[in-house]
């Protein structure tokens, strides 16, 4: 599983991948998470940040943050 946290690297965007990092150890799943901050490439996917990529399909955007419930949910969805 490819996961891809996009944002320029502020709070909640460390957040979203902590939370991104802990969901996948819960849920067992293996997956290479990427910090994406390069702002073309952001774009690429949304505007909105931060940003969560799963298998290359935007699952979330902006704000407010999913909880971890959620995040668990998205990468099942994807699994």
């Amino acid at each position: 599983m490819d996961i891809k946290v996009l944002g320029p690297g502020c709070a909640n965007c460390h957040r979203m991948e902590e939370m991104a990092k802990k969901a996948v150890a819960e849920l067992g799943i293996e997956a290479t998470i990427e910090n994406i901050t390069d702002i073309a490439e952001i774009m690429k996917y949304t505007m909105s940040t931060p940003g969560l990529v799963i298998n290359g399909k935007l699952r979330h955007s902006g704000k407010p943050l999913p909880d971890i419930e959620k995040v668990k949910e998205l990468i099942r969805q994807e699994a």
